[in-house]
């Protein structure tokens, strides 16, 4: 049978797991889980519109089942679960909508929002929460899921696995990052093809990133308010498949085409030596409250998928601020969970997942806990547990900040960091004590799990907010074009523009701002930890202010490539220091700093905090408001050995961070330190060149708001 003809002779028993539709060659097995369900029927439809109904009259453990082996790759079908529609115990099914499958692999189409696909009367939102549904078919005004075809040659493609220690992250936007790139051809722009394009992976090899993380590339839906005013659900965290690549992606537009050109574009980044992490957002699905529509889990098992307020089945629990939560305290939502996770590494080839507001899928009844089913199974996951695994820990719930707090197994978005760093070098008399603390891997926030530097995700900008060159340039949010005067986003960004509200002539504002970015780059990358760059801040890319382009499909959202020229300086100190960082293990230590002496009666640690006087500093010092502090970093005690157990000796460096607004003098330590040091970074310099040499004892004027890398060299 050709997938444009429903006609069907054929229907075997077929089987329980796997769940979805899978194709094994010859014929495809269909499965969809609904303990509420009385009765469930697979849909097939057909190229113009037509539907084939089969009931599924085999049930294991509430897992509806057949296969039918005259069904291929291609192929567009849909559940219609009948069972009980009483909102106040929790269930909304309505056959009269074509459902999506939740373990999808691939999905066509798109939704009208109109009234077909809500299950209450659009004119009477009050019925959203009771009343009978107007049963209007919403076949034709949905999409439709399509079976896939799971085989893929990938040769000799591997995992990088790149430990945490040597990781750089970039990350990025699947359109963002290629729609306006002049090396990539038209026809790839803005997809999978495009962002596995040599364009993209020479630039990323360029800046020594060794991990691109992907902004959602689960299929999403566009919101219904976002289309009504004209824009778009940019960013994608909007979930309703997560086994299945956003298919508008994808350059190849035929039905799954999407899933071969992404395992390409993974195929590409594997062979430079590049992972593929993905930002997913299993919290909360695109369904909505109770007023959005019924697409999927709704319509399926409400109670099981969702998190419902206890007191009011009708209504939804939400952590998120999108309307829902998803209930990963029911198993069949955990397995989801769980099964998509390993179908992105064992089946795509991903390498990691930073997980969207990762707090809330550790909410076992109210609060946020630590032992709660989902780190249990990650826990012993052997597929999973072996993955980069980075949580976004918030969430908007109460008690939803968890920095910190995760399990042993988890990296974090050190959102600590992020705030330190820009309150330093934005001049706020924060004490220096913390300052110190997130540039040498926050031991304060991780080492008591028994986790190491590379557990913090150090990042001072990601699509969230300000971009880099906003972030200096800017100090409100200015967010009209979202259609909310102004109202969405941060308002308290922590961020300093210079003396001038966004874009000036004035050579001087500008020389400042592009200092301020390299000093920021420059505290990113010599700190301990694994560090993040948003997309576009090695080119100074803006968003004009705003500050949550969530909704700007545009020129404003996507990466400005003229800007590599534009902001040349920029771009190549970006280099300069990333290759710092990769050449000298000094500045990625796999354990924590002990400040202890490297041998019994040596006075020279393996770090040393330094007053401008080159004397270290003592407790009144730490607590006097400093706005400058010299590093010492001993590249002769580094305690742990490379992957080979071979001991690690680096060159010995001082680090001095001036965020004063005048230069400082700075005295070279004399004594055990070094006889002579050479400057090899600087970043009041446009490009970071320096050729300064002081010997110890000496003095040295580190610029006002500025960086100076001193590399012992006698």
């Amino acid at each position: 049978m050709s997938s444009s003809e429903p006609a069907l002779t054929t229907v075997w028993p077929g089987t329980a797991y796997p769940l979805g539709a899978t194709y094994d060659g010859a014929g495809t097995n269909f499965s969809l889980f609904s303990e509420v369900a009385d009765k469930v029927e697979l849909c097939l439809i057909a190229k113009d519109g037509r539907e084939t109904r089969i009931d599924l009259d085999e049930v294991d453990g509430f897992v509806w089942h057949a296969y039918l082996p005259t069904i291929t790759p291609g192929q567009r079908y849909g559940f219609r679960v009948h069972g009980p529609w009483d909102p106040a115990a929790g269930h909304r099914c309505d056959p009269s909508k074509l459902l999506l499958d939740p373990y999808g692999k691939s999905f066509h189409g798109d939704f009208d929002f109109g009234q077909a696909l809500y299950s209450y009367d659009l004119e009477a939102e009050d019925l959203a929460t009771g009343g009978t549904p107007p049963m209007i078919d919403s076949l034709g005004h949905t999409m439709t899921s399509v079976v896939i075809n799971p085989f893929f040659q990938w040769g000799s493609d591997h995992a990088p696995r790149t430990p945490y220690s040597e990781t750089i992250i970039y990350e990025a936007h699947v359109k963002g990052m290629t729609q306006t790139h002049p090396g990539i051809p038209e026809e790839l722009r803005g997809t999978y093809a495009g962002l596995g394009h040599p364009a993209v992976i020479d630039h990323l090899k360029s800046l020594n990133v060794t991990a691109i993380e992907l902004m959602p590339v689960h299929q999403f839906m566009h919101d219904h308010r976002l289309l009504d005013l004209g824009l778009r659900n940019y960013w994608g965290y909007n979930t309703f498949g997560f086994l299945a690549p956003h298919y508008q992606y994808a350059a190849t537009q035929h039905a799954g085409g999407a899933v071969a050109e992404f395992k390409n574009m993974v195929r590409s980044f594997h062979d430079a030596g590049i992972e593929v992490i993905l930002d997913v957002v299993y919290n909360h699905t695109a369904e909505g409250n109770h007023l959005g529509p019924t697409v999927n889990f709704r319509g399926i098992d409400n109670a099981a998928y969702y998190r419902l307020m206890d007191d009011d089945l009708r209504l939804y629990r939400d952590f998120t601020g999108t309307g829902n939560s998803l209930n990963p305290r029911h198993p069949h939502t955990l397995q989801l969970i769980m099964d998509s996770l390993r179908y992105w590494v064992l089946e795509m080839h991903v390498d990691g997942f930073r997980f969207d507001l990762a707090s809330t899928l550790a909410r076992e009844f109210y609060e946020v806990d630590r032992l709660s089913a989902f780190f249990d199974i990650v826990q012993q996951d052997p597929v999973i547990s072996q993955v980069k695994l980075i949580a976004e820990p918030w969430d908007v719930g109460e008690g939803g900040y968890q920095v910190g707090n995760f399990p042993g197994l988890w990296t974090e978005w050190n959102g600590k960091y992020r705030d330190t760093v820009r309150d330093y070098w934005r001049g706020e008399p924060a004490t220096l004590g913390e300052f110190a603390s997130r540039l040498t891997g926050s031991s304060d926030l991780y080492e008591a799990t028994g986790r190491r530097p590379g557990a913090s995700i150090n990042f001072v900008t990601c699509h969230d907010g300000f971009t880099l060159n906003d972030l200096v340039s800017y100090n409100e949010k200015h967010n009209e074009a979202n259609g909310e005067d102004n109202r969405d986003g941060e308002s308290h960004n922590r961020s300093w523009n210079c003396g001038v509200e966004g874009p000036t002539d004035d050579p001087q504002i500008q020389a400042l701002r592009h200092q301020q970015m390299r000093n920021i780059l420059a505290t990113l990358m010599l700190s301990q930890g694994t560090p993040m760059i948003a997309h576009g801040d090695e080119i100074g890319r803006t968003q004009q202010g705003n500050n949550n382009v969530y909704c700007q499909d545009s020129p404003l959202s996507w990466m400005d490539w003229t800007c590599k020229e534009t902001n040349a300086d920029v771009l190549e100190f970006t280099k300069k220091v990333t290759a710092l960082r990769k050449a000298h293990p000094v500045f990625r230590r796999r354990r924590f700093f002990d400040g202890e002496p490297i041998r019994t009666g040596d006075q020279v640690r393996d770090i040393a905090w330094l007053t401008p006087s080159g004397q270290e500093m003592t407790h009144n010092d730490w607590n006097s408001g400093f706005k400058f502090v010299g590093v010492f970093l001993n590249g002769e005690a580094i305690p742990e050995p490379n992957s080979r157990g071979e001991r690690v000796i680096d060159d010995s460096f001082l680090l001095c961070f001036n965020a004063y607004a005048k230069p400082m003098d700075f005295v070279a330590p004399d004594g055990d330190y070094a006889e002579q040091w050479t400057a090899v970074l600087d970043t009041s310099a446009a490009r970071g060149a320096t050729e300064v040499v002081v010997k110890a004892g000496e003095t040295i004027s580190v610029p006002a708001r500025s960086v100076l890398v001193l590399q012992k060299s006698g």
